[in-house]
C-alpha cells in the first residue's frame, strides 16, 4: 500500500514473502540392552550418519539413559563409536524401557527436545518391568512429538508379532513400526523419518501393527 501511495496511486507489483523451511528435529533412542547387542553397532552407525546431517539429538538406552549427542560429532564413524562406547556404562546389560522414556521425557521433554520432532526408537521393545508406565511414557511422547517411529530388528523374522509384553504395550502410541534388522532396512527407516509413507501394516494402517 505504500507503494502505490508513492506512485500516485497506481497498481505496483505485489511483494511476496517466501516461507522458510526448517528440518525438524530427530530425536534417537538406540537401545544397548543385551538382547539388542547383534543390532547395536549398526544401528549407532545409523545414529551416527544421522547425527552428521545436523538437528538430531541421539540416546541411548538399557539400564540408564546417556546422552551422546556430542560422541557422534566426531567426523570419523570409528571415532564416534569408541567416544559413545566410553560414554555408555551399561552396554549388553538389562532394559528399562519404561523408566527411562519417563526419564527422557521428564529431563529433555520439558527442554523442548521432543517437542514438535519426529522420535525414533530403535529396540526390540524387551520390558524386564512393568509394561503399563512404557505404555504411558508413550502416550505421552506421542502427544509430544510429530512423530513417532519405532524401528525393531525382529521384525524381519517370519511369523514374527508384536507379542513382548513391552512392544504391544508402545504400539497403539506408533506412527510406524518398521524394520531395523539390515542395511536395507535402515535405509527404508531414513525414509520414513525423511517424510515417505510408512510401510503396510503399520499402527495407523492395521490395528495390530504385525
Amino acid at each position: 500500500v505504500r507503494a502505490m501511495l508513492r506512485n500516485g496511486g497506481e497498481p505496483v507489483r505485489p511483494l511476496h514473502r517466501a516461507r522458510a523451511e526448517r528440518p525438524r528435529r530427530v530425536v534417537l533412542l538406540v537401545d544397548v540392552s543385551g538382547s539388542m547387542a547383534p543390532y547395536a553397532d549398526a544401528l549407532l552407525r545409523f545414529a551416527h550418519a544421522a547425527a552428521r546431517a545436523g538437528r538430531t539429538e541421539v540416546f541411548t538406552v538399557g539400564t540408564r539413559l546417556t546422552r551422546v549427542t556430542r560422541a557422534m560429532a566426531h567426523r570419523d564413524p570409528d571415532a564416534a563409536m569408541a567416544a559413545v562406547a566410553e560414554a555408555v556404562p551399561d552396554w549388553r546389560g538389562g532394559t528399562r524401557l519404561g523408566e527411562l522414556l519417563k526419564e527422557f521425557l521428564d529431563r529433555w521433554g520439558r527442554r523442548g527436545t521432543a517437542r514438535g520432532a519426529i522420535v525414533v526408537v530403535l529396540s526390540d521393545g524387551w520390558e524386564r518391568g512393568d509394561p503399563e508406565p512404557l505404555a504411558e511414557g508413550m502416550r505421552r511422547l506421542h502427544r509430544l512429538a510429530h512423530r513417532v517411529i519405532w524401528a525393531n530388528p525382529l521384525k524381519a523374522r517370519p511369523g514374527y508379532a508384536p507379542l513382548a509384553a513391552g512392544m504391544a504395550a508402545a504400539l497403539p502410541s506408533v506412527d510406524a513400526f518398521v524394520e531395523g534388522h539390515s542395511l536395507a532396512a535402515l535405509e527404508r527407516l531414513a525414509e520414513v523419518v525423511r517424510g515417505g509413507r510408512p510401510p503396510e501394516g503399520t499402527p495407523r494402517e492395521g490395528a495390530d501393527g504385525a
